[in-house]
């Protein structure tokens, strides 16, 4: 999930097995639906879906508000949400009355779920237990999501109504496995929402089930402008990608979006710093550096930054590290000129090595006290290990797609301010 003013923000997701099962029963007005779980029956329909895509506006930004959200409606009849976009976890859920246990401040009253159960045994929920688990009840799929920053989601997965409205210029309405969350812990990066878009690449995400029931092909990607706002997108019919930079998923870290290893580049120039493990998660409003690359990069910076006329700004707490000039900052480009570019080059297996450009505007904020501060920051100290990875601040002004068929990830700049012309955009 997104998280706020640089705490943690990773959220790879931890799914157990709750060894007590919840149940409710449905009201004696409430309809009990039945979801055919296979492909859909009309292959034609089918064929000609699968070439079409969703496009839903992103509301938000890195600072000063912490994070992003979308608008996703669910239910008959349907009513809104918003749900924080990450790619670092696969499940969407929602805070849900059955009845809530303990729920955190959210923009909408809670969803009330239907009654159409996910069972122990289905797929889907298999994908998100541990290999070893086993059902306590056949009738309904427990499930417990962890995040990095010690926030949590306790529920059942449900099925449900998602209308969206197509780029075909259709409107479906897909019903979905989502979770009913009725018991939520915040973590310390905390922020009011009515739950997650989980945009992973497992069985549960989001985009794998619209794929399954042959809506979209098993492809999201997302455009956050640096002045706020942006999209995000289900399909291939968003972008050209013969004007995107393209490097592999890596094999030893399928269950994330990860090109593998990289080189860090400073300048344009080659820092001896290789094999860092990065992982793409929109759930991260900044980006995390490993311990060792972190150092390496704090003392690049400094050396450059000797003879100018910043200083530290150690009363700014906004980030670890923020730096201060004569006067106050108004915004990035009274900075630029004292930050060298950043890069990490991907070797593509011999083939020429991709490079993932982080312009000082894609690691620099201004902070309200007026001062540049490093949206870059320590990850090893959160318990994120030897992983890197790219938040939110670095994925600014480009379009990031991750292919899941190809096995692919692609970037390239773009004007993210507006939706792609002539695509539909989600109510």
């Amino acid at each position: 999930m997104n998280r706020e003013r640089g705490v943690v923000s990773w959220t790879w997701l931890i799914v157990l097995l709750i060894g007590v099962s919840v149940c409710w029963a449905a009201s004696p007005n409430e309809e009990r639906h039945y979801y055919y779980r296979g492909r859909p029956i009309l292959s034609m329909l089918a064929n000609r879906m699968v070439a079409s895509s969703v496009v839903l506006p992103v509301y938000g930004n890195v600072y000063p508000r912490g994070f992003y959200h979308v608008h996703v409606n669910v239910g008959q009849p349907e009513k809104p949400y918003f749900l924080d976009p990450d790619t670092g976890s696969d499940l969407t859920w929602l805070q849900c009355d059955a009845p809530c246990v303990r729920c955190t401040q959210a923009p909408h009253p809670l969803y009330k779920p239907s009654n159409d159960l996910v069972p122990c045994e289905d797929p889907l929920c298999i994908s998100l237990q541990p290999d070893d688990h086993k059902c306590e009840s056949l009738d309904q799929c427990d499930y417990e999501v962890e995040y990095a920053d010690g926030g949590s989601s306790y529920g059942v997965l449900v099925r449900d109504f998602v209308p969206l409205n197509f780029t075909n210029g259709a409107r479906h309405s897909p019903r979905l496995a989502i979770g009913c969350g009725y018991d939520q812990i915040p973590g310390s990066s905390y922020h009011p929402l009515d739950g997650v878009l989980g945009l992973g690449k497992g069985k549960a995400s989001i985009v794998s089930q619209l794929h399954n029931q042959g809506l979209t092909r098993n492809v999201i990607g997302h455009c956050l402008s640096g002045r706020g706002g942006g999209y995000i997108f289900f399909g291939d019919g968003v972008y050209n990608p013969s004007r995107t930079a393209w490097t592999p998923m890596s094999r030893d870290y399928s269950k994330y979006y990860s090109p593998g290893p990289a080189e860090l580049l400073f300048g344009g120039k080659a820092t001896g710093i290789r094999n860092l493990v990065v992982i793409f998660d929109s759930g991260s409003s900044y980006t995390y550096f490993a311990s060792q690359p972190y150092q390496a990069l704090i003392s690049m910076l400094r050396k450059e930054l000797m003879g100018t006329s910043l200083r530290d700004a150690a009363d700014d707490e906004t980030l670890p590290l923020c730096w201060k000039g004569k006067k106050p900052f108004n915004s990035i480009r009274d900075v630029k000129k004292y930050f060298k570019p950043l890069a990490l080059s991907f070797g593509n297996g011999g083939r020429a090595a991709t490079r993932f450009e982080i312009a000082p505007e894609s690691y620099l904020i201004i902070s309200l006290q007026g001062n540049a501060c490093l949206g870059i920051l320590n990850g090893t100290e959160i318990g994120l290990q030897n992983y890197n990875i790219i938040g939110d601040i670095s994925m600014q002004d480009k379009m990031v797609i991750y292919d899941n068929e190809k096995q692919m990830i692609g970037w390239g700049p773009a004007n993210c301010d507006r939706l792609p012309k002539g695509k539909a955009a989600a109510s």
